[in-house]
């Protein structure tokens, strides 16, 4: 009897590190996780990592073969095989990912970064698999892309194409400062971050009522500021109108740029439903050329939220052998 064929999908994170085992159906058939800020040296990270993944295989036992290893990291870069200067790694500078790994197996290795890896999934098992142009946009605690175009992730010459949480949507010196070190980056205002924000900004303008004004900014998250807005709170509503707003803009400019079939929002603040998707469309439609209006989807992901990032990151490896 033939082996079930699987192979290994790791989300790399700032805490934890998580892994699967998964198939071509994205079955996850076992996962466990290690804590990436344990590991001062990246040399050290991927042998702990590597036996993690080994260990576990080994409890499937020997109807399986491992086919790869496919990494969503942050600042991931597909072209090298490495994480370049990553903001919330223990590992500053340039890390040679692939390469350490290649110390351990000679598996085929694919790196690159969160938003990529979701875009990649998104292909292989959501909503895009019949898609040739689409783009996904993470909504997390920052703002990640992924563009696919004609069948293939655009990756660029240097392998960070499709930042867009990172380009201007308010420029000048006295607009939201980002993480990056710019001003006025779309992630500044649509993020659960960006919304917490907004929703200060809506308070200190505003002499309305709110339950949320008894909360910090430190204390707030965006799920509450969503479940308040579900309950009629005018305030959260208002942020979320806004937040949608901001997001409606660009994605006017994202199909200007590669005039996708969809658009799919991925990740919690993506779980607002209508409190975001209703004012992002109304919003991006507003703002298309004639010929692209009312032909662009804007939809859900259809990734399970809670294992999308290991999914995504496994579909690395599954797109590497049918393409």
């Amino acid at each position: 009897m033939a082996r079930k064929k699987i192979v290994a999908g790791i989300d790399i994170g700032g805490t934890n590190t998580a892994f699967g085992l998964v198939d071509r159906e994205g079955n996850i058939l076992a996962e466990d996780r290690i804590k990436t800020f344990h590991y001062k040296e990246a040399e050290v990270y991927v042998a702990a990592l590597y036996e993690k993944i080994m260990v576990t295989k080994q409890k499937l036992g020997q109807e399986v073969e491992l086919l790869g290893f496919g990494i969503g990291a942050p600042m991931g870069n597909i072209n090298k095989g490495t994480i370049e200067y990553p903001a919330n790694l223990p590992w500053k500078g340039i890390t040679p990912l692939a390469e350490l790994f290649r110390r351990h197996t000679d598996l085929p290795i694919v790196v690159t970064n969160d938003a990529n890896a979701a875009a990649v999934g998104e292909m292989v098992y959501g909503g895009a698999r019949d898609m040739k142009n689409f783009v996904v946009i993470t909504l997390g605690t920052g703002l990640g892309s992924g563009f696919v175009v004609n069948g293939k992730l655009m990756y660029g010459h240097g392998g960070f194409a499709g930042e867009l949480g990172h380009t201007a949507i308010r420029p000048g010196p006295s607009n939201r400062a980002c993480d990056c070190g710019k001003r006025g980056c779309l992630e500044t205002y649509v993020s659960a971050t960006g919304l917490k924000r907004t929703l200060l900004k809506v308070m200190a303008d505003s002499i309305e009522p709110s339950d949320l004004r008894k909360y910090s900014f430190d204390q707030l998250d965006a799920e509450m500021i969503h479940d308040a807005a579900k309950n009629g709170d005018i305030l959260a509503k208002r942020a979320f109108e806004h937040t949608g707003k901001m997001l409606g803009f660009k994605l006017a400019d994202v199909v200007a740029h590669t005039d996708p079939e969809a658009i799919f929002l991925f990740g919690g603040l993506a779980k607002a439903n209508e409190l975001i998707f209703k004012p992002a469309k109304e919003h991006m439609e507003e703002n298309l050329l004639y010929i692209y209006k009312g032909k662009v989807k804007l939809l859900p992901s259809e990734l399970d939220t809670r294992n999308a990032a290991v999914l995504g990151a496994s579909s690395l490896i599954w797109n590497l052998k049918e393409s």
